[in-house]
C-alpha cells in the first residue's frame, strides 16, 4: 500500500479566481476522470475529461477504487472538495437520528478518502476547493480557509495535502518581482492589466492562509506561476524525482 502520492494537489480560492480555468492545459484529457460535485456544472472551456455526475459522497470512494487500476484513467479531478463535502451533510448529517455520530462519520469519511482512497490510486490528483474567511478570536486575524465542520475545522482539510496553491487574480505590477520560467504573461494580459495565477507560498500579506508546499518545491521568485494545473503537477514530479 503506498503511504503517500506526490501528484496530489490542492487549488483552492474564492469564486471567478480561475481555480476550474487552471485544469484546461491537462495532458491526455481523455484519460482524466472529473467527478463532478457541483450540480453537473461543466468546466468552463471545451475539454475531454471522462465526466461523472456525482450524487452521492461515496461515489468518489468508488472513483478512486475503479480508476487505479484502469489503465484508461491517469488522473482524478474532484470539483469541488467543498461540494463533496456539503453534499455529505445534507445527506448524512442533517438526517441522520444520531448527529453526534454523523458528525464524526464526517470525519471519517474525509480522513478515509485521503489516507485509504487517494494515497492508494496513487496518480495524478487534483482537489478544487472554495475558502471563505473568519476571525481567529484569539489573534484576532484574519484567516482564509476551505469552510468545513465538525472536528475537521480545527486540524482543516489543508493539513492532508503536502501541495496547497491558492488562485488569484493578480495586477502584472504586483508580479514585477516574481520573474520565473513558470510565470508567462500574454498580450492579452498585459491589455487587461491582470493574470489569473497560482500562489504557491506565503507572503507578509497573506499569513493568514494555508498555502503550504515541501521546503525548497519553490523559490522566491516562484511565489506566484501560472494558473496551470499541468505546470505544476510537471514541476512536482520534477521535484520528487
Amino acid at each position: 500500500m503506498a503511504e503517500f502520492n506526490p501528484h496530489m494537489i490542492l487549488v483552492c480560492g474564492y469564486s471567478a479566481t480561475g481555480k476550474s480555468m487552471s485544469l484546461r492545459n491537462l495532458q491526455n484529457q481523455e484519460k482524466w476522470w472529473l467527478l463532478n460535485t457541483e450540480a453537473g456544472k461543466f468546466p468552463p472551456f471545451r475539454h475531454k475529461f471522462k465526466h461523472f455526475r456525482i450524487d452521492d459522497p461515496y461515489q468518489v470512494w468508488d472513483g478512486f477504487d475503479k480508476g487505479m487500476d484502469n489503465k484508461d484513467c491517469n488522473g482524478i479531478i474532484v470539483d469541488s472538495l467543498t461540494f463533496l463535502m456539503d453534499m455529505f451533510e445534507t445527506q448524512y448529517v442533517l438526517t441522520a437520528p444520531d448527529i453526534r455520530k454523523a458528525w464524526q462519520n464526517y470525519q471519517q469519511f474525509f480522513k478515509e478518502l485521503m489516507q485509504k482512497k487517494v494515497v492508494v490510486f496513487n496518480k495524478p490528483t487534483v482537489f478544487i476547493a472554495h475558502v471563505s474567511d473568519s476571525i481567529d478570536e484569539k489573534s484576532m486575524e484574519l484567516k482564509t480557509s476551505v469552510p468545513v465542520k465538525g472536528s475537521l475545522k480545527g486540524t482543516g482539510v489543508e493539513a492532508y495535502f503536502s501541495t496547497v496553491v491558492a488562485a488569484k487574480r493578480m495586477a502584472l505590477k504586483d508580479l514585477e518581482p516574481f520573474q520565473n520560467d513558470m510565470l508567462h504573461i500574454t498580450d492579452e494580459e498585459k491589455e487587461l492589466g491582470f493574470k489569473y495565477v497560482f500562489q504557491t507560498r506565503l507572503t507578509k500579506d497573506s499569513l493568514g492562509e494555508r498555502i503550504r508546499s515541501p521546503f525548497g518545491m519553490f523559490s522566491k521568485e516562484e511565489t506566484f506561476i501560472d494558473n496551470d494545473c499541468q505546470i505544476l503537477l510537471e514541476h512536482l514530479q520534477e521535484f520528487y524525482n
